[in-house]
């Protein structure tokens, strides 16, 4: 079985790979994502020919019968009549393997060989058959496929395309879907109702976030704000990043231009300190060292953060043109214990932002302020998710050269079935 690999930085540009190296009749084993991009693992057809007869001829199955039950499914069954073929075609292969007793005098590698091209003959099985329940929703309701591609193109991801498509209302046009698939989606994305929650209550908040999200400007923005609400005297700055070269310089002078002073700290101990002696303002704004979501400092701030107590409220700065897989990765990481709420940065820089509002919709966080810029303090604006929704499916238009094409939709949708079981899909709204 001649298996290969094909690497790209878009699903598009790693299937055009194989459709060059195997033909249009290429079988697909595998889709995931990986560092910078995507990895297929592909079979040309004429291996999957020669190793599907033996065992569909000892089953007796044909490939009309197979083709006439694909015909037939359900929708609502599609993943599991995949699952029960795919069982059914390899079990005449399953049979195959010697009792356990047996088993101990065939070598381990002889067996585990056995075992992962059975794993692999059933998984290439399951895969075309998603493929080919796909292909066939798409000539029978093309409103949906429609829908379907207006989502992908705005950047979502997959999974919440398909979840959110398969509830379309029955009898929906074109346009009308669309309109609804709008409105779903803004129903889900929870915003701050206006600046008070911050610029009113006050209280402490600190920004977090990996290096280079914006984390300093969006800071001396929000302290703009809050001087031109309540004067210089009732604001303070903290600063955690003694790492970074002029990062501290960098708030110092945006707390002189509006007359704040900047405070420095090191460790949990003197962030208590600071506070306690800075109770008495209105509003206090911590600006943290940036760190990678995958580094372990990232567990040591957030415990830092905490340890001051119940009054420190975290928001987490998401860089919008980071792909959907980043940024749930940096949510998951930067959690801890919970968030208050996140700011999304560099709106202004990003060529699609579907895939940021996926994780804000997933990850159910309140999303407080959007940043289109580097301009103290014009570039921030309160959330509105309505605005944020329509602008996705506007910006599309501007990736058009990167959009999947209605071939290669059912190659991307054929993944999905497992994430349909994912808890953050199941609580969607969608009424």
């Amino acid at each position: 079985m001649n298996v290969r690999k094909f690497t790209g930085s878009t699903s598009r540009e790693a299937w055009h790979l194989v459709r060059e190296a195997l033909g249009p009749d290429a079988v697909i084993l595998s889709n995931r994502s990986v560092d910078g991009g995507v990895e297929i693992l592909a079979l040309a057809g004429e291996d999957m020919a020669a190793l599907a007869e033996p065992v569909m001829e000892k089953q007796g199955v044909s490939a009309q019968t197979l083709s006439a039950l694909t015909q037939k499914r359900n929708l609502d069954h599609r993943v599991d009549h995949a699952h029960a073929s795919a069982a059914a075609l390899t079990a005449p292969v399953a049979a195959s393997i010697p009792a356990p007793a047996a088993a101990a005098a065939i070598g381990s590698d002889e067996l585990g060989s056995m075992m992962r091209e059975i794993r692999s003959m059933r998984g290439m099985l399951e895969a075309q058959l998603a493929e080919l329940a796909w292909t066939d929703q798409h000539k029978r309701e093309p409103v949906k496929a429609a829908v379907l591609r207006e989502m992908l193109a705005a950047g979502f991801s997959a999974s919440l395309s398909r979840y959110v498509t398969e509830k379309l209302p029955a009898g929906a046009t074109e346009q009308g879907g669309v309109a609804w698939l709008k409105s779903v989606l803004a129903r889900n994305l929870s915003t701050i109702s206006s600046e008070h929650e911050i610029l009113e209550k006050g209280g402490v908040y600190a920004l977090v976030g990996p290096t280079g999200v914006g984390k300093t400007t969006t800071t001396a923005k929000l302290a703009a704000r809050c001087v031109m609400r309540h004067g210089p005297s009732k604001l303070a700055l903290i600063t955690t990043d003694g790492y970074r070269i002029g990062g501290y310089e960098q708030l110092r002078i945006y707390g002189k231009i509006l007359g704040v002073m900047v405070h420095s700290v090191k460790d949990e101990a003197d962030l208590r300190i600071a506070l306690d002696e800075l109770k008495g303002k209105h509003t206090v704004l911590i600006d943290t060292v940036g760190v990678s979501q995958r580094d372990q400092m990232v567990t040591e701030q957030i415990a830092m953060l905490s340890a001051a107590g119940n009054q420190v409220k975290r928001l987490l700065c998401l860089n919008a043109t980071s792909t959907g897989e980043t940024l749930n990765e940096v949510v998951r990481s930067y959690q801890g214990t919970g968030l208050a709420g996140c700011i999304l940065t560099k709106l202004d820089e990003a060529a699609t932002i579907g895939n940021a509002l996926d994780v804000v919709i997933r990850q159910k966080l309140n999303l407080y302020y959007i940043a289109n810029g580097q301009r103290v303090p014009e570039d921030l604006h309160v959330a509105n998710a309505q605005y944020l929704v329509d602008r996705a499916f506007k910006l599309k238009r501007e990736t058009a050269p990167f959009q999947f094409q209605d071939a290669e939709i059912p190659l991307v949708m054929a993944n999905t079935a497992r994430a349909m079981n994912d808890k953050s899909l199941r609580e969607v709204i969608l009424g």
